[in-house]
């Protein structure tokens, strides 16, 4: 199950990180193949659903600095 879920997520990566850059329509449609993925490996309703807006509020934010 796990590593049905790791080769999902990693050709999810590998297909936005081959662009040069992101539309907000790439980034939805990878987080809609990100929930299917989770949801196959049984994960949790609840933590399927709240992960659109955890990550875009880590989406709209602005990077943080190393130094």
């Amino acid at each position: 199950m796990f590593d049905n879920l790791s080769e999902k997520l990693g050709g999810i990566l590998d297909r936005l990180t081959g662009r040069g850059s992101l539309s907000e329509a790439d980034v939805d449609a990878a987080m809609r193949e990100v929930r299917r993925a989770l949801l196959d490996a049984d994960v949790s309703l609840d933590v399927v659903r709240s992960l659109p807006s955890a990550c875009a509020s880590r989406r709209l934010a602005p990077p943080s600095s190393s130094r």
